[in-house]
């Protein structure tokens, strides 16, 4: 009698098999892979006035390569930064502008983050029946489960009217910092042998500010960190409202469901390695590269292992540096350029200076190997 390994294996590689499909059935019935046809080009799924993601211009018929642009309800993010350049909470702001199509005023604002913060602490027993009870090592389960969990503690769930789906969004928008950050610690503690503290959020702090004070051992931060932290989650808010998460939310919402099963849903979506969980493969690449180039700030040794990750001579074999390139930006991605002057001021202060100089090699020296 098989193993059950062998068992699987076998059966896996007759699945595989048995379910080919000629790619001319594709060709001949129009039916596209995923959000992408077979020349590569984005299939259209929806149409949204949230966000707008632009990598190519039509010049006179001809689709040419531009410097990335992302926008918000109409504002460039790079102008929304511009316009908050040393103020905090920017996040909250750019939430309020994606929910309500308007950027608030000074009294909307203080309003709506008082609305934020004061559903930022978890429901009684929330923390420990649900994100201490079996965690596990991947954030993004911890995280969609917390969601369906808070349905749990919604009485109005059952409801769908235009005030109880905002109810919904504000209540997961206002969870979700506490739940990511306790899961991490929970993981810390179970997976990695840490203590485990749980500190509650400060209702006079902005989203970006109580992640850092929660997840400090000592809940201390600098407000370059936390002007860092705000302007990321700024940047990762919305991403033209055709990406593979926000199309399974889509698909999920037609069907009639609650908001948080649609967002557990698009979260998990989010988790795959083709779409949100890609970081996880450059944190591996960067482990990979540290390991084996023997100065990470030598052009030559970089450029030389580089080429060999490209050739898929090393680290996993496929042949992709990952972090580099995009499906819709040519020239620039809008957020790396932005993000590139907070990560190199954050090396400077924390004497990191090295670190930054391999990730900018990296940045220089790959384009001409691909």
């Amino acid at each position: 009698m098989r193993t059950y390994e062998e068992f699987l294996q076998e059966r896996s590689e007759a699945c595989i098999n048995d379910s080919d499909i000629s790619p001319e059935l594709y060709i001949k019935h129009d039916v596209k892979k995923g959000l992408r046809d077979r020349n590569g080009k984005g299939v259209v799924a929806g149409i949204t006035n949230i966000s707008k993601v632009q990598g190519t211009v039509n010049n006179n018929g001809k689709t040419e390569p531009c410097e990335g642009r992302l926008l918000y309800r109409g504002y460039d993010v790079n102008d929304l930064i511009r316009m908050n350049e040393n103020e905090l909470g920017l996040f909250e702001k750019c939430a309020y502008l994606l929910l309500f199509n308007d950027l608030p005023n000074e009294e909307q604002l203080r309003e709506f983050r008082s609305f934020l913060n004061g559903q930022m602490g978890l429901p009684n027993g929330f923390v420990r029946q649900v994100i201490l009870r079996d965690n596990g090592f991947d954030i993004m389960n911890t995280l969609s489960r917390g969601v369906l969990n808070l349905a749990l503690y919604d009485k109005y769930l059952a409801m769908s009217t235009p005030k109880d789906n905002l109810e919904h969004v504000m209540n997961i928008i206002s969870s979700m910092p506490a739940m990511a950050v306790y899961g991490y610690r929970a993981y810390s503690h179970y997976e990695l042998g840490e203590a485990l503290y749980i500190k509650d959020p400060d209702p006079e702090l902005t989203i970006a500010e109580n992640i850092l004070l929660m997840l400090r051992p000592n809940g201390s931060y600098t407000k370059l960190e936390a002007m860092a932290l705000d302007r990321v989650l700024v940047l990762h808010m919305e991403h033209g409202g055709g990406n593979n998460s926000t199309f399974t939310a889509r698909v999920v919402s037609s069907a009639g469901s609650d908001t948080y099963s649609v967002i557990s849903a698009a979260l998990m979506s989010l988790k795959g390695p083709k779409h949100g969980g890609a970081n996880h493969k450059v944190s591996k690449m960067i482990s990979d590269i540290r390991e084996n180039v023997e100065d990470i700030n030598d052009p030559d040794q970089m450029r030389e292992y580089l080429s060999k990750i490209v050739k898929g001579e090393v680290f996993d074999g496929a042949g992709l540096v990952y972090g580099m390139g995009h499906a819709v930006y040519t020239l620039s991605d809008p957020r790396a350029v932005i993000l590139k002057k907070f990560v190199k001021d954050l090396a400077s202060n924390k004497g990191r200076e090295s670190e930054f100089r391999m990730y900018e090699l990296i940045e220089e020296l790959t384009p001409p190997l691909i």
